[in-house]
């Protein structure tokens, strides 16, 4: 059988509502019939008038264009809103026309449709959600049910509820918990609260329950981790609903359940940005970003792509990251982006400069580095040649091609540095604000601490080791580090971008620094373990660590706030041929050398 349409679904609907005016109009009539005198005329007069402004209001609010079953309070609103006016400029009309109108054959109609339009509605639903429950369960009767019990009798539950309504047999919300007292013994939907949140673990063990699932959007990291610790007690699973803003984008739906994060447990509000500022300087603009295919650079893709720009010039030099995030933009954005893979090593000079010049960028976000610390103590004249030679070959290559905004991602590791990784990064700053001219391209550096989740963070590493039974390795107990989400730090590197003005070094406001050892407990606990299963190790600060970092060499090195959570320090200009003459001798030296005399300069010129 043929499926209508959406233009023949929404006539079917105009007409099923005009049957039920005409129809109600009928009704009124033959009940008031021997009590009332209508004019000749004014039953078919006011049942036209009725119909011809429902019909009018109805498709200007869209009344005809939502599914009926999926009708909720809200279209139950708005119809009776149009029925109410459609019938009232009606009875005016009406009155002008006929000289005797009656008032209780208009208001009878008025109810008769009252129940009969929304009421068709309700029904339409009711019946399909019938018709989708008894097919679930013949889809499903040979599968288990999840039993769940669900945290959170407010909003976000209602809604996660609300979602199961058709997929009734691959969950079975058995109860609910609540940190409000006063919900207890009260229903949501149908589904009954059984206590608060610290009932979880005799709640689990009563009803055989398989699953925890958090439904409270606003829930704070100490909470979450509560709720952890009641679920860890008795071993059972524990997810929660997707974020709001995820189901609101189509990203994903109410049901499909995420793993709790060691995220969700930091203590971290991500902030806004200014999206109509960066919309302004992004959109339909040629955007460049070298380092694309790692865990930073493709993540700053990923925001660019939402501010609609001409292009992305994804460089890089690992062949299948760049694949890799070409595939992912281009699927989404392809249509509407041109997304341009280019393989391009940042030492190659030559090929960086034809890369500028042939696709003349209006901003460029430099994120290609080596970044591991212990790596580059090992190999420091790969990090000097990447990190500073790499840099400044895009640096001025981007100024040949009179490229708008040149924003650089620096790091903590460069103040005051004791390692080659930061040394590297500090004498890449100096480069690129060196380079800054008025009226010419302008250069900034963005400085920002440890990025969860990034390739070079302790996470996988701590992730790896749980899964293979332990011990977790944290080289000192006292070490704390400075934290921020991936796409947290990408949004702040872009917001930096469109900010800058040129010379500056932008320092992004980390929050509350975490121990290590802390982050490392929260990992185990997130993996349904105790320290008792999964021990903690102490092996020792390894070269080039410090114990604590910093995002500047001095507090009263902080000019400015550019934005929310994001500074600007102090520039300190250096001569570019200084600089440059320096790095020329590194290059030269033999390792040893060339390790502490890096870091011996960058320490000199903060």
């Amino acid at each position: 059988m043929k499926t209508l349409s959406f233009r023949g679904k929404m006539v079917v609907l105009m007409v099923a509502d005009i049957a039920c005016i005409t129809l109600a109009a009928l009704l009124a009539y033959w009940l008031l019939e021997d009590y009332i005198a209508l004019p000749n005329g004014y039953y078919y007069v006011m049942v036209g008038i009725t119909c011809g402004i429902y019909i009018l209001l109805g498709t200007m609010r869209h009344l005809f264009s939502n599914m009926p079953y999926y009708t909720d309070i809200h279209d139950v609103v708005v119809n009776i809103q149009i029925l109410s006016i459609a019938f009232l400029l009606s009875a005016v009309v009406s009155t002008g026309i006929f000289d005797l109108v009656s008032r209780r054959y208009v208001l009878l109609t008025y109810l008769f449709c009252l129940f009969f339009i929304p009421g068709i509605r309700v029904a339409w639903r009711i019946f399909h959600e019938h018709n989708e429950e008894l097919s679930s369960r013949e889809r499903s009767d040979d599968r288990g049910k999840v039993r769940t019990l669900l945290v959170g009798a407010g909003e976000g539950g209602r809604l996660f509820i609300s979602s199961l309504m058709h997929r009734p047999n691959e969950i079975e919300i058995i109860g609910i918990v609540d940190r409000d007292e006063k919900k207890r013994n009260y229903r949501l939907m149908g589904i009954p609260v059984l206590g608060r949140e610290e009932d979880i673990p005799l709640l689990v063990a009563e009803n055989n329950i398989d699953q925890v699932t958090i439904a409270i959007p606003s829930l704070k990291p100490k909470e979450m981790e509560r709720i952890l610790d009641y679920c860890n007690q008795v071993g059972v699973t524990v997810n929660q609903m997707p974020k709001i803003e995820d189901v609101m984008t189509g990203k994903l739906s109410v049901n499909r359940l995420r793993d709790i994060d060691v995220v969700d447990l930091l203590s971290r509000e991500e902030v806004e940005l200014n999206k109509e500022l960066i919309s302004e300087n992004l959109k339909n603009q040629d955007i460049l970003i070298s380092g694309a295919g790692g865990s930073i650079g493709s993540e700053i893709c990923r925001q660019v792509a939402k501010f609609e720009p001409k292009s992305i010039i994804l460089l890089g030099h690992g062949e299948n990251s760049i694949y890799l995030i070409h595939r992912e933009l281009n699927l989404l954005y392809g249509k509407t982006i041109d997304i341009v893979p280019v393989i391009a090593d940042v030492q190659d000079r030559k090929l960086i400069f034809e890369v500028m010049a042939r696709y003349q960028p209006e901003y460029v976000f430099h994120a290609a580095a080596h970044k591991h610390i212990p790596m580059m103590e090992w190999n420091p004249r790969e990090a000097v040649k990447n990190n500073i030679y790499g840099t400044k070959n895009m640096a001025e290559a981007a100024k040949a091609a009179g490229v708008k905004s040149f924003v650089m991602i620096s790091s903590d590791k460069a103040v005051r540095p004791t390692n080659v990784m930061g040394s590297t990064k500090r004498l890449a700053e100096m480069i690129v604000t060196a380079l800054n001219e008025p009226g010419k391209t302008k250069f900034a550096a963005v400085r920002f601490g440890n990025v969860l989740g990034s390739r070079g963070s302790v996470i996988p590493v701590f992730r790896e080791q749980i899964a293979k039974g332990g011990p977790v390795t944290v080289t000192d107990f006292r070490m704390v580090r400075y934290f921020m989400t991936i796409p947290e730090a990408s949004r702040l590197v872009i917001q930096a971008g469109v900010l800058a003005k040129g010379g500056e070094i932008f320092i992004l406001d980390m929050g509350e620094p975490v121990k290590i050892v802390d982050l490392a407990k929260k990992m185990i606990k997130l993996s349904g373990y105790t320290e008792g299963d999964i021990p903690i190790v102490e092996t020792g600060i390894r070269p080039g660590e410090k114990l604590y970092e910093e995002l500047l060499a001095d507090e009263s090195m902080l000019d400015s706030q550019a934005y929310e959570k994001i500074f600007v320090g102090k520039a300190s200009t250096y001569k570019l041929e200084d600089t440059l003459a320096f790095a020329d001798e590194l290059v030269q030296q033999p390792v040893g050398e060339l390790r502490q005399n890096l870091i011996d300069y960058a320490c000199e010129h903060q």
